[in-house]
């Protein structure tokens, strides 16, 4: 009889040993990711002019950098690499209201072919530009900034945000 009031307690006592251990394991690994340098990847950087006139094209230049020492893919999915085929940009004027995406939307098939993919050679960066006109309806003058918005599909990290006049 003892020995069934004992058996629950030892179970306890393996159940919080083990998440014990499993704790450590996660502290240890996230230490690791977190030193500067550990790991370089591919990335974009935007360019735009800081005055456009409302007669002109806005024309948003989209450069990928390849700092490693070896050749990466990206998906050129909603990227400016194919034509705009979705809303991978978010376009917000001075009060923060954005601008209406009135281009394709296209559906997709999942997992994406070969030939969707891109590839960067080690140490080299590829560029291309978009109208965003062909795919936003910006029409009154003002500033305006441009974010991407679609790293979690491409792959590609895009650290900041351009703006420009539009006049």
């Amino acid at each position: 009889m003892k020995n069934i009031f004992y058996l629950p307690i030892a179970l306890l006592l393996c159940v919080a040993a083990s998440c014990s251990m499993q704790n450590n394991k996660t502290e240890d690994t996230t230490m690791a990711t977190k030193v500067p340098g550990a790991e370089k990847n591919i990335y974009a950087v935007m360019a735009i002019n800081d005055a456009i006139r409302t007669t002109d094209s806005v024309l948003l230049k989209f450069t990928v950098y390849n700092p490693t020492d070896s050749a990466k893919n990206f998906l050129k999915w909603q990227t400016p690499f194919e034509p705009l085929l979705s809303k991978y940009l978010d376009i917000k004027d001075e009060q923060g209201q954005e601008v209406a995406y009135i281009g394709a939307m296209a559906k997709r098939m999942m997992p994406p072919p070969a030939d969707a993919y891109i590839t960067i050679n080690s140490k080299d960066s590829l560029v291309t530009k978009v109208d965003v006109l062909k795919g936003y309806a910006l029409t009154k003058p003002g500033k305006y900034t441009i974010e991407y918005n679609s790293e979690n599909i491409s792959g590609l990290k895009v650290s900041k945000t351009v703006s420009f006049i539009y006049k």
